[in-house]
């Protein structure tokens, strides 16, 4: 199957981002890259704020592909715990430098964090209500630690080898189902 032309120039956005970082996206830079015209690019992209914003939910929905891939159903389809751990899964991949960029750039602009927001709502455990929820707890944690696992992989001068990602995310998941890890006593006072 033919790629369109307009997922063609929003990977190779995708690709300046990665290489130059996001302030090097313009419409001559991705074009080159894409190896289409100004005007092709004008076409699909009436403006940069329109092409950040497409690359912005081009990259949000490739995420949410993988969470889906590790799920092996939509989200609406799958359990919490299922949820949880395509969540762990996907985080125990890495980054990349445009997915840390937006995703930093955006959290605060309410309308362009919105992909990332609902991603987040849909398929990570949510932060507890009740504080002595020991198994909300968990879950929390694990999310916790999923994002820095995810963040690490970008920004660590060391990155992890697959198999230290691979037993790290297993940990985690193991986190969301043990029993023993939701039980006994709160030493806090």
């Amino acid at each position: 199957m033919r790629v369109s032309n307009r997922s063609k120039i929003l990977d190779a956005a995708i690709r300046v981002v990665n290489r130059d970082g996001l302030t090097a996206v313009t419409f001559d830079s991705v074009a080159a890259e894409a190896e289409v015209t100004r005007g092709g690019m004008i076409y699909h992209f009436p403006s940069r704020e329109a092409l950040i914003e497409a690359i912005n939910q081009h990259l949000a929905d490739l995420w949410e592909a993988n969470l889906v891939g590790h799920a092996g159903k939509p989200a609406e389809q799958a359990t919490a715990l299922e949820r949880y751990t395509a969540y762990h899964r996907t985080s125990a991949y890495g980054a990349t430098r445009a997915e840390l960029l937006f995703l930093l750039e955006f959290s605060k602009n309410p309308e362009l964090a919105k992909p990332w927001d609902r991603i987040i709502e849909t398929w990570s455990a949510p932060e507890p209500e009740d504080l002595a929820d020991k198994a909300a707890m968990a879950k929390f944690i694990a999310h916790l630690a999923a994002d820095g696992l995810w963040s690490y992989q970008y920004v660590s001068n060391k990155p992890l080898t697959s198999a230290v990602r691979e037993r790290v995310a297993e940990l985690l998941i193991k986190m969301l189902t043990d029993d023993s890890l939701h039980s006994g006593e709160d030493h806090q006072q």
